[in-house]
């Protein structure tokens, strides 16, 4: 039965395929920018309200503004809560005021709203795998060496890996406040390293961030070894709405395939289907070597001796068998991540030159 829901952060990455999804399956969405002017942000929700006969409806709310989330959320069933910033070491300036300050008082915000409209039944958050781990080798202390939804990430901190420590905090502050209260009920999704195709350029996104980086060749002499739990973007959508729906979902799911990746790995898949194949990195580079250059570029030296070199299985067994979330192939994927972002890339080559064609002509 179609409903009207909030989709909170609404240009961003994450959500804007959980707002298509919903549309496409009958639902009013409702959602939320931080700024209705910025052109580049609005426009993928422009074209989404226009697919869809206008059951799109845009408000403005900052996460750090309290009450700002009231007018969107009005007549709501469900919340999703999407709003964050997911940004790599190398995007952090101030991790306090990106990362930290929105992710916990954002979270308190949109719960209090919640707490004070009536409607609302559910909230579906959008939390990541790091608030279960933190430091790779902490997975060697879990049982049978396998994270679950059973564990909280006790090794980052604001200093050593803020945006894991944010999500961390903000998730403890929305149990908290779910537990002191009984009308509606919160579930959160711990997705991996989110990738497939966007439905934006004009995101911030870590995981298009490092991709962007690998395909334009900027780590053509080699990576790290560095692993990852990843899921696409469609899947970890559609398990967003099926939390949403199914009345038995409860708690916390894991959102990622039972096996991580490597950064070199995924650059011999992209080289598949990379116009450009030599950009991309074939050697991986030895420890020695990033733990000793590592810093230079911002790599904390006990981030990489806690992580390099380190993998293992992830248990989503919930999401298999609640959600019913069937996991892609990585190759899929990751060649639908790249010719999505070929194609922002060209739109964005032709834009400017129609603007310097413009600017001629006048």
């Amino acid at each position: 039965m179609a409903e009207r829901v909030l989709v909170t952060g609404g240009s961003g990455y994450v959500a804007l395929e959980i707002i298509a999804q919903l549309l496409e399956n009958g639902d009013t969405v409702a959602t939320t920018v931080r700024d209705l002017n910025n052109a580049d942000k609005m426009r993928p929700l422009e074209a989404l309200n226009e697919q869809f006969s206008g059951r799109l409806e845009v408000f403005e709310a900052n996460l750090l503004r309290r009450g700002s989330f009231g007018p969107a959320m009005e007549g709501c069933s469900k919340v999703f809560h999407v709003a964050a910033s997911f940004l790599l070491p190398a995007q952090i300036k101030d991790s306090q005021k990106q990362l930290i300050e929105p992710a916990i008082s954002g979270t308190r915000n949109v719960l209090e709203t919640v707490c004070a409209t009536p409607s609302i039944e559910r909230v579906i958050m959008t939390s990541t795998t790091g608030a279960i781990y933190g430091d790779y080798i902490d997975v060697r202390q879990m049982k049978d060496e396998t994270p679950t939804e059973a564990y909280f990430n006790t090794s980052s901190t604001a200093e050593t890996y803020p945006y894991h420590f944010s999500k961390v905090e903000a998730e403890k502050e929305a149990w908290r406040i779910a537990e002191s209260q009984s009308r509606w009920c919160l579930i959160v999704m711990n997705p991996g390293l989110i990738l497939g195709p966007s439905r934006t350029s004009a995101s911030a996104s870590g995981s298009l961030f490092l991709l962007d980086e690998m395909m334009r060749g900027l780590f053509f002499y080699g990576m790290p070894d560095w692993w990852m739990a990843t899921v696409d973007i469609r899947d970890a959508a559609r398990a967003h709405l099926t939390a949403a729906r199914s009345p038995s979902a409860s708690g916390r799911y894991i959102l990622a395939d039972k096996e991580m990746i490597s950064l070199i790995g995924m650059a011999q898949v992209l080289r598949k289907v990379h116009k450009r194949p030599w950009l991309l990195p074939r050697r991986q580079l030895p420890n020695w070597l990033v733990l000793t250059f590592g810093p230079i570029f911002g790599l904390d030296r006990r981030m990489m001796n806690t992580h390099l070199g380190i993998h293992f299985r992830l248990d989503n067994s919930r999401s298999i068998n609640e959600l019913g979330v069937v996991y892609r192939p990585i190759e899929e994927t990751l060649f639908d991540h790249y010719r999505s972002w070929s194609e922002h890339r060209a739109a964005r080559r032709g834009g400017t030159r129609s603007a310097a064609a413009r600017q001629r002509e006048s």
